[in-house]
């Protein structure tokens, strides 16, 4: 079982940035994908970025704006959000992959308001 824990959300006004961090449990952390997603009210969740090996892939609303890193050695992945919009307003989520199986952390909220 792999544990998976997001953190840094907050209130932000528009036009700030956040970074967001997701921890992960395992020894293989390397070997995981890993990615995230949002859910705003009323709405289904949608992927924001991924990231497997080196390579990275983003929605197009966040291109641009987002970056997904990633440090093994901290078993970490962050999303570095940049010129945050009202519409970025969301409970955002990790995942971890790992063959068939995807891991989930609780989510962290993001509030873009001024």
């Amino acid at each position: 079982q792999v544990q998976v824990a997001e953190s840094g959300g907050g209130l932000v006004q528009p036009g700030g940035s956040l970074r967001l961090s997701c921890a992960a449990s395992g020894s293989i952390f390397r070997a995981y994908a890993m990615g995230w997603y949002r859910q705003a009210p009323g709405k289904q969740r949608e992927l924001v970025a991924t990231i497997r090996g080196g390579r990275t892939n983003y929605a197009d609303s966040v291109k641009g704006r987002f970056t997904i890193s990633r440090d093994n050695a901290k078993n970490t992945v962050y999303l570095q959000m940049n010129s945050l919009k009202p519409e970025d307003t969301a409970d955002y989520y990790c995942a971890a992959t790992w063959g068939t199986d995807d891991y989930w952390g609780q989510g962290t909220q993001v509030t873009v308001s001024s």
